[in-house]
């Protein structure tokens, strides 16, 4: 295999991650030109000019919302992602979170950090602060969890761990996801039993037009008078003006999130952090190194891991000369691509074609090289985004 690629990097990605390039087929950095892959943290591309020579994204972390993942669909080019990589530390957080609303700690600190005066005045102080901020303990508390991918999922089996009650809603909850959930998570039946049963609840999820102002006034409603309503995934999914009706009425004891905004950030009632919930050592390394290896597979072998616009789709390598093909998902691609290669007496090894919504990938091993006059007559079908003839193996 000699073949080479340009990956340039939008933001400091951890080393970890770029040292999973081999020196020998990759080269990376900032100042890279015509890239085949790009990989980026939190640079917004939506104003970007992508070139013609880009094959791929990979995000370290997450979310995408900073990429324009529909424009790159159209054009063939999957976005990467690394869900799960980060799972620990936004789990850690919200944990956190929790304790900072039960035991109002970041006020209690505020409080001692404030007293002045001798020794006995300070310590008659104090005393009266055990009074003024006493608070709940977990144990017996319902922990609601919307959203059970990676991260909903440890936050729901830790919670148990703690004691608490567990009640989970997610209808499009994985196999997998499900299999590493814990029997003691309860199951809702939609939103509104999440919210009506909960004393405290976290959200996971995308942010996107479906989940935009998911915590609703209505949904808000629900929670039992006194609740904590903890936010580390994504702005927007709480409904902020509500909120803070709810917040100023007593509704809701304390809002903890990760997404400050000028309202919330004056409010008595709320707790701000500035996005850490991604924000450690480990979970950068993780990502940058989950996404770097998800590229190079796509790159080296047309495999399609953990894409958020791509499906899944891997195919073992039994020949040394392999296509990579995305495509719009219409019917007779496969025929097309299958008549393209026959009419130049090619034959077909193995073959993987699989779609998601309207784009499809199709990985093709053959038995001899595809000719330029071959890869021509693909191109030029109607509805192929993108052509990549992979590196030959030896």
């Amino acid at each position: 295999m000699t073949a080479s690629f340009r990956i340039q990097t939008l933001n400091n990605i951890a080393s970890e991650g770029l040292e999973r390039f081999p020196a020998d087929r990759y080269s990376v950095g900032a100042d890279i030109t015509e890239p085949n892959a790009i990989l980026v943290r939190s640079h917004k591309m939506h104003d970007m000019e992508i070139p013609d020579s880009l094959y791929a994204v990979g995000r370290a972390g997450a979310g995408v919302n900073n990429i324009p993942v529909d424009k790159l669909g159209r054009r063939g080019i999957p976005v990467f992602n690394a869900p799960g990589a980060n799972a620990n530390a936004v789990k850690e957080l919200v944990v956190a979170g929790m304790l900072l609303a039960a035991r109002n700690l970041v006020e209690a600190w505020d409080y001692v950090r404030h007293l002045d005066g001798d020794e006995e005045t300070v310590a008659r102080a104090v005393e009266a602060g055990k009074k003024k901020y006493v608070g709940f303990e977990l144990p017996g508390k319902t922990l609601g969890v919307i959203g059970l991918g990676a991260i909903g999922v440890e936050v729901a089996n830790a919670a148990l761990d703690l004691g608490m009650n567990v009640v989970g809603y997610d209808p499009k909850i994985t196999v997998q996801r499900a299999w590493q959930l814990s029997s003691g998570v309860e199951q809702a039946a939609n939103l509104e039993e999440v919210c009506s049963r909960s004393d405290i609840v976290t959200s996971h999820v995308p942010y996107n037009d479906h989940t935009r102002g998911l915590l609703s006034r209505d949904r808000l409603a629900l929670l039992k008078r006194g609740a904590v309503v903890l936010n580390f995934a994504r702005k927007g999914i709480v409904d902020e003006a509500a909120l803070i009706e709810a917040l100023d009425s007593g509704a809701i004891r304390t809002y903890v999130t990760d997404f400050p905004s000028l309202a919330l950030i004056r409010h008595d009632s709320v707790i701000c952090l500035p996005h850490l919930g991604a924000s450690t050592q480990e979970a950068e390394e993780n990502c940058a190194v989950m996404v770097a290896d998800n590229l190079i597979d796509f790159l080296e072998n047309g495999n399609v891991r953990h894409s958020v616009n791509f499906p899944e789709a891997v195919l073992r390598r039994t020949r040394p000369h392999r296509l990579a093909i995305s495509n719009s998902n219409v019917p007779n691609m496969v025929g097309q691509v299958s008549t393209a290669l026959a009419e130049d007496s090619i034959n077909i090894a193995d073959l993987l074609n699989v779609s998601r919504g309207e784009v499809a990938h199709t990985i093709v091993d053959l038995d001899g090289p595809a000719s330029d006059a071959t890869q021509q007559r693909i191109r030029a079908i109607d509805g192929i985004l993108s052509l990549r003839v992979l590196p030959v193996i030896d």
